[in-house]
């Protein structure tokens, strides 16, 4: 009975051979320029950080969430990262099988009229034991990587609401433009038939007629154009929720949406806490790091064990009987004796690899800042313009009317009419405009911070 259980015995022998001595480099996280204040920061409050506020929490208009909620749920791009998701858990699973036996079965039976073949039924296993940590590393690298894809999910889900709400901004601004540009248009076609009424009882010159026809003119041309910004925004927008080109609905007006416009800031080093793409650019940094002991631990020779066990006979009938039964157990060793330096050479493949990552990290963390830095300035002077760009508008609606009263009495040629309401159109485009770009920023500034994505 011993006999036929020594094989168990030296497996278990075998397996208890340490498995600890890993090769490879320890991991040391990356060394940043930091700074403790922002460049342009405001209403700095470390306590009170901007992942506490959810996406849901900024937006007033109702639409714009289900819209938003609408690209969560079917947005192509968000499926395609779970995706990934769900490949790198399937490879996982597969990576630490490595570290575990393999075992097979084999049968034959034969049979022949003048000559007796053996028979035979038995299972075998095989194992190599991860001596060096080749196994364990990949299974780290994997691992880190899954991490690595759930923070890029995360980037996707910001890069969702952000870019739905903006392109819903866009939209809206567009829209406020082409109701601007058929009030200018209506009010330019009722002054055309005035001043033509004039020109034909000869009260003016042909001059005023062609100047205010061309004014007209421009009026026209400038709503199909608005209707096709229009049109795109809606494609955007559809795209980003998944759905096929269709009419958005509307909700607020920009003017009337209001986003949470004193956001807390942290200072810059927390962005390492908060920012999924500087979070995934860490962990693709630390799997290359892994990977680099995987190559280092492939020039090491690997131990294998193996054990075979069954059962073999001439005669069918005794196949099983105990005379029958064999077993072997065997442990080998092979590795590299010279191979032009390729195991070496793989070594620094992954080194520079790494370096690559770890550069590629320190740049997206680098981003990051600069991103924060350039969305609190965009905030701080759209608001400063588009307060500016309103008392434009506001004295050029005054200076327009008293200009066409002028006019009216003769004391000016309609020419200086046509000046001034030509800038108070284009006055009035800009500030619509201006009301977007402050929304947009706001949410930009939140992107930027990483933070209240989660769902």
């Amino acid at each position: 009975m011993i006999k036929k259980y020594k094989i168990i015995v030296v497996i278990f022998i075998l397996s208890l051979l340490p498995v600890g001595c890993m090769v490879g480099p320890k991991y040391s996280k990356p060394e940043q320029l930091k700074s403790d204040s922002y460049k342009n920061e405001r209403n700095l409050d470390s306590l009170a950080s901007v992942t506490n506020l959810k996406w849901f929490d900024l937006f007033n208009d109702d639409v714009l969430k289900d819209l938003i909620t609408k690209g969560l749920q079917n947005n192509y791009d968000l499926k395609i990262a779970v995706t990934r998701i769900d490949q790198l858990r399937a490879q996982l699973g597969y990576s630490k099988t490595n570290l575990l036996p393999s075992f097979q079965y084999a049968a034959t039976i034969n049979s022949n009229e003048k000559n007796l073949i053996p028979s035979n039924v038995g299972a075998s296993m095989s194992w190599e034991i991860d001596f060096w940590g080749r196994y364990r590393h990949e299974n780290n690298a994997v691992q880190i990587e899954l991490l690595a894809t759930e923070e890029a999910r995360k980037v996707v889900l910001s890069d969702i609401v952000s870019s739905i709400a903006t392109a819903y901004f866009q939209m809206r601004n567009f829209d406020n433009q082409l109701e601007i540009a058929k009030q200018t248009l209506s009010t330019r076609e009722k002054y055309y038939d005035i001043i033509n009424k004039r020109f034909q009882s000869g009260y003016i010159s042909e001059v005023d007629k062609v100047q205010i026809e061309q004014q007209v003119a421009i009026a026209q041309a400038t709503i199909p154009n608005i209707k096709r910004q229009i049109t795109n925004q809606e494609n955007i927008i559809s795209l980003l929720t998944g759905q096929l080109p269709t009419e958005i609905p509307r909700g607020k007006s920009n003017t009337e949406l209001r986003i949470v416009s004193e956001i807390p800031l942290s200072i810059p080093s927390s962005l390492l806490e908060n920012r999924p793409d500087v979070k995934a650019a860490e962990l693709k940094y630390k799997a290359s790091n892994e990977r680099i002991g995987t190559a280092q631990a492939m020039r090491f020779p690997s131990l294998n064990l193996a054990a075979i066990a069954g059962f073999a006979s001439a005669d069918l009938s005794n196949m099983f009987l105990g005379s029958s039964y064999a077993q072997n157990a065997s442990a080998g060793i092979a590795g590299p004796i010279f191979a032009f330096g390729r195991n070496k050479r793989r070594v620094e493949i992954y080194r520079q690899q790494a370096e690559e990552l770890k550069f590629s990290y320190q740049k997206t963390y680098i981003s990051a800042v600069i991103e924060v830095e350039q969305s609190i300035q965009d905030i701080k002077t759209y608001k400063e313009e588009w307060e500016a760009r309103n008392r434009q508008v506001q004295a050029a609606f005054i200076n327009y009317k008293l200009s066409y009263e002028r006019y009216d009495s003769g004391y000016v040629s309609y020419l200086e009419v046509l000046d001034v309401e030509s800038n108070l159109f284009q006055a009035q485009l800009s500030l619509s405009q201006l009301s977007e770009r402050q929304l947009s920023s706001t949410v930009q500034l939140y992107k930027a911070l990483g933070g209240g994505w989660n769902l």
